[in-house]
């Protein structure tokens, strides 16, 4: 019984990687020509969003989006929220309307066909280096002028499996008062159970996420970034432990 569970969980895992390319390769010629212009991101957006929801379909995740408040399409956000699955973005996708910019890891651009695209429609970071998160300050305010709104994942990396909800870093709280933007947490319940990264796991099966209420930065200080941090992981935090009380 345990040498199936292990086959299926490989086959799962090989399956999710033809999902995440096969659709790239269809559409291929309209990502391509949607990244030729900055000014074009909305619509390669929308083919993002296509392509993500093929894949939730496709790795048999029915999704359930809760939301408190529904973001204006014509305003820019700060979306941030908590990160345990390679399916985060994907759903992150499938959830938010609004045209939006991630702030991720460079090295995901290495990854074959998904790090083309990654590399350039995404504000990139190498957290080890000074230099590099100083000029995601710079990129981030040209696309928030754009009139896109910016998503991060505030706890940099994936925590260990036993680790609920790790420590926010600060840097999307201090882009959202210096841009005056509201920040949206979301809260993903069941990605860690679904697709974690840990390799012989996973299922098909529920997929929650719910937009709170949004955190206002009007009128607030570099020096009130702290403060806005824990209100956000707190949001956050409670949620998981109601989602997994249930």
């Amino acid at each position: 019984m345990i040498v199936f569970k292990y086959i299926f969980w490989l086959l799962y895992r090989i399956w999710f990687y033809i999902m995440v390319a096969l659709p790239i390769i269809i559409m291929f010629p309209l990502l391509l020509l949607s990244t030729l212009k900055e000014s074009w991101y909305p619509y390669f957006f929308k083919l993002a969003r296509i392509w993500a929801r093929v894949i939730l379909i496709g790795m048999g995740f029915n999704t359930k989006i809760i939301r408190e408040e529904e973001p204006n399409i014509n305003k820019s956000y700060m979306f941030i929220a908590n990160h345990t699955s390679m399916a985060d973005i994907m759903l992150m996708l499938v959830t938010v309307k609004n045209p939006f910019v991630f702030v991720g890891k460079a090295e995901l651009a290495k990854i074959p066909l998904f790090g083309f695209f990654y590399k350039r429609t995404c504000i990139l970071v190498d957290r080890k280096s000074v230099k590099s998160r100083q000029a995601v300050f710079l990129r981030a305010q040209r696309r928030l002028k754009q009139g896109l709104s910016i998503c991060i994942f505030p706890e940099g990396l994936v925590p260990e499996e036993d680790v609920l909800l790790a420590e926010f870093k600060d840097g999307a709280f201090r882009l959202a008062i210096n841009h005056q933007i509201p920040i949206v947490p979301i809260t993903f319940a069941d990605n860690k159970k679904r697709f974690s990264y840990t390799f012989f796991s996973g299922s098909p099966g529920r997929m929650r996420a719910k937009i709170h209420k949004f955190i206002e930065t009007k009128n607030l200080k570099s020096q009130d970034s702290r403060a806005i941090n824990d209100e956000s992981k707190a949001v956050i935090f409670n949620q998981l432990s109601e989602f997994a009380s249930k």
